[in-house]
Parts: C-alpha cells; structure tokens; sequence
C-alpha cells in the first residue's frame, strides 16, 4: 500500500497581504491556481484560517500527495513566487504527516 502524505504548512500572513484589497486577494490566488497548483495534479491542497483561533499561526495550508517529488517542486515553485519573495506570507512551521501510518506498520507485521 503506497503512503499518503500529508504536509500542514502554518503561517503568518505578512503586512503586505493585510494591506491588499479583497479583490487583488483574490486575483493571485487565481494566479498562482492557474500558474502552479495545476502544474501539480498529483497534490492535493485546502487552505484553513485560523486567525481567530490562535495566536501561532494566521492560515494553515494542508498539502495531500503520494508522490512526494510533486509536493517537493510545488513548495520550490511557491518559494519563486510572490506568495512567499514579497513577502505575502511566512512560514512559521511544516509538520509532515502519514496517514494511516500505525496502520500501514501494523498491517506489515502481518507479513
């Protein structure tokens, strides 16, 4: 059985992104929809704001992938791109998870 990764990149929207209008938000999120993300089939990805729930972190990104080259070349072609070179957004942390992964061990003790 093949591993499903997932990667929950915290961050912290910076002052350049607060100082945006709604609409020029938007307009790169479109952007980056278009010129990176589609790029990267393979990866899955949800945004969660977690603004008013903590003090670490203003957003959190959730990265799904089994191909953890495609999660490895979207995050380069993130770091080359305004989201993280203006900065819009800092990452504060990246926490890599498996999914299922006492299963997958368990079920390998089977074997």
């Amino acid at each position: 059985m093949a591993a499903k990764y997932t990667f929950f990149v915290h961050m912290n929207a910076t002052r350049h992104w607060l100082a945006l209008s709604r609409a020029e938000r938007s307009a790169i999120s479109d952007k980056l929809a278009a010129s990176i993300f589609s790029r990267y089939p393979s990866v899955k990805v949800r945004f969660f704001d977690v603004e008013a729930f903590s003090a670490a972190c203003s957003d959190i990104a959730m990265y799904e992938t089994d191909d953890i080259q495609d999660y490895y070349f979207l995050t380069e072609a993130l770091r080359d791109s305004e989201i993280y070179t203006v900065p819009y957004f800092d990452i504060v942390g990246i926490f890599p998870a498996i999914e299922g992964g006492f299963e997958t061990y368990e079920q390998s003790l089977q074997a």
